[in-house]
């Protein structure tokens, strides 16, 4: 199950950066925006963690975008 998890926070991420690039935006500026943390968004971006409901919200907010938007992906749920 950890691997799992661990493979979704980096295709999480990877649509975290997608939609970065798609809305024209910066970690900084969705950061500011969300009033969190830069280094929240970079480790999200990342994959090394998932981000928590609240983070969720705040980088919904820096983007501009309803929540749902960022886990509009397509995701594996196996093993392998």
């Amino acid at each position: 199950m950890k691997e799992i998890r661990e493979k979704y926070f980096v295709v999480f991420g990877k649509n975290l950066k997608k939609l970065l690039e798609l809305h024209d935006k910066d970690v900084m500026t969705v950061a500011s925006v969300g009033k969190i943390e830069p280094k929240q968004v970079y480790r999200v971006l990342k994959g090394e963690h998932g981000a928590s409901m609240g983070t969720i919200i705040s980088i919904a907010k820096g983007l501009d975008i309803p929540p749902k938007e960022l886990f509009d992906f397509d995701f594996d749920l196996s093993d392998d």
